[in-house]
């Protein structure tokens, strides 16, 4: 274990000197070639600002408003039967629009529950399972100024639910 503590302390500062090591060997300007990449990543942040801002407040309103806690509260009622508690249902909904406010539910539920209950287990391995659909679309959209979606939305929704799903799996297999 010590070896692999002492192998990952020094993997980014290699990575590093590798990649301006092969630079300098292929006669590449590396400071130039790096600038050139940060003022193209400040490019796409400027780009995308308004779109990640606008889910931001998104979220903020549906949860302050209480109508988040509406839909969950009716889709608790059905999703119990499945393995789906109420407490995880908030966390699968925003997880859709964003991952930083799911997060911050998780959270809440590992505060409620504990981590290493039901609930606690079932948020921690969706977390991990599903994909912030409409963030990602979005961005990435944005980026390559694609307007014609055709079935991402439809597909991306499917994946969500098959991870969810298999996320039930998982949680009822772990606390057996």
């Amino acid at each position: 274990m010590q070896m692999i503590m002492y192998i990952s302390e020094f993997m980014i500062p290699l990575v590093i000197f590798y990649i301006v090591g092969y630079g300098v060997l292929q006669k590449k300007n590396v400071y130039n070639d790096f600038i050139n990449g940060a003022k193209d990543g400040l490019k796409t942040v400027v780009d995308v600002m308004p779109t990640l801002v606008g889910l931001m407040m998104g979220v903020g309103i549906l949860s302050s408003s209480g109508l988040l806690g509406f839909i969950t509260g009716n889709i608790a009622r059905f999703t119990a039967g499945f393995g789906l508690p109420a407490a995880v249902v908030p966390a699968m909904i925003v997880r859709i629009f964003s991952s930083s406010a799911a997060t911050g539910l998780v959270l809440d539920v590992f505060k409620q529950f504990g981590v290493d209950s039901y609930e606690g287990m079932l948020s921690s391995i969706m977390m991990s399972c599903t994909e912030t659909v409409f963030y990602t679309m979005s961005v990435y959209f944005l980026t390559a100024k694609v307007t014609k979606t055709r079935w991402t939305l439809t597909g991306a929704l499917i994946s969500t639910g098959a991870g969810v799903a298999i996320s039930i799996v998982l949680a009822g297999m772990y606390m057996q």
